[in-house]
Formats: C-alpha cells, structure tokens, sequence
C-alpha cells in the first residue's frame, strides 16, 4: 500500500532513530539520507512525500509527524526543508513492527551499498485506512481513506467468515473516511 518513495522515507525514519518518543530531526537530514541510501532523485521529490505525510488533511492516519509549517488545506506550499522538523508518527511504527526479525525480504538499493525492505511487514491496513490515488501503467487508481476501527472489524468478519457478502462487510465498514483538518 505504500509507493516506494514512502516506504523509503519511512525506512529512513526508522534507521535514523527518529521514532515518535524521541526528538524531532531537521527534514533536510532526512531528505538528505533518503537521496543518497535509498532513492535517487530530485530533493524536492522526497520532500513533497515528507509534506503529505505529515498533513492532517492528506492522510486519514498521518505517518509522519511534522514541526513547522507543512501547508495548509487551501493550497499554501510548506516551508523549505530547512525550517522544518520531522519525526515518524506513532502509528507509523506499526507499519515497520518486526523489521528486524526477517519478516519481510531486503533487497538491494540503487546501487547495491544498502539493503531495504521490499516491501512494509504492517500490522495495519494501510492502503485501507490511508488510501491511495494515482496513475500507473496507463490505470489510475483512486481508493478513499477508511476508519482504522471499521476497516479492523471488517477484518475480524472475513476471518470468521471468508464467504462474506460485500453487504456483510459494509455493516462493519459503512464507507470511507476522509482526513479534516
């Protein structure tokens, strides 16, 4: 559920120590780590994911959480890296949980120096309560943010019956649940 520059970020985060409990780092820091370990490409990209992490109005359930000015609702643009701090949210650790117990594969980075985690070994069901939207391969995908409660007993259903009735689940889940600010 998560795209490779988050899940790069996210990666950083973690191997940096910048967890929820512990004090915010400058977000120029981080994007500095991800660029030259993990993603190769332009600062401001690496930025940006940071930014939307970090908005209550982006994400239902915020990954990032930031210090400073990220932006607003009505589409003023986040201050420069520099001015800005940044540390995992709480949740966001559920999404790395277990990392280091070999739960997900590593594979090399861009240019073999550094392993990563193929792919995020999740307690939560991110792409559901977060959502995603994008265009890949000529498919655009849109699917809206849901409420983590109802998206877990929605989950406990299909486990207790995996025969469930699209109406069956939509008692437990009755419809998405965009972030306010």
């Amino acid at each position: 559920g998560l795209k490779p520059v988050h899940r790069r970020v996210l990666y950083a985060m973690n191997v940096l120590g910048n967890d929820w409990n512990k004090a915010y780092k400058k977000s120029a820091r981080v994007v500095g780590d991800v660029i030259g370990k993990y993603h190769p490409h332009g600062d401001l990209a690496v930025y940006n994911t940071i930014v939307r992490m970090a908005q209550p109005f982006s994400l239902r359930y915020m990954l990032v959480d930031g210090q400073g000015n990220f932006g607003s609702i009505d589409g003023d643009s986040a201050a420069a890296m520099r001015y800005t701090e940044i540390r995992l949210a709480k949740i966001a650790h559920e999404l790395m949980a277990d990392l280091e117990k070999e739960t997900v594969d590593f594979v090399d980075n861009y240019d073999g120096t550094e392993k990563i985690p193929d792919v995020m070994p999740t307690k939560i069901p991110n792409l559901l309560v977060n959502g995603s939207s994008g265009i890949a391969v000529g498919m655009a995908t849109n699917i809206p943010p849901h409420n983590l409660t109802e998206v877990i007993n929605g989950c406990l259903a299909y486990i207790d019956d995996e025969d469930i009735s699209i109406e069956g689940l939509m008692e437990h889940i009755p419809g998405p649940d965009f972030p306010t600010a």
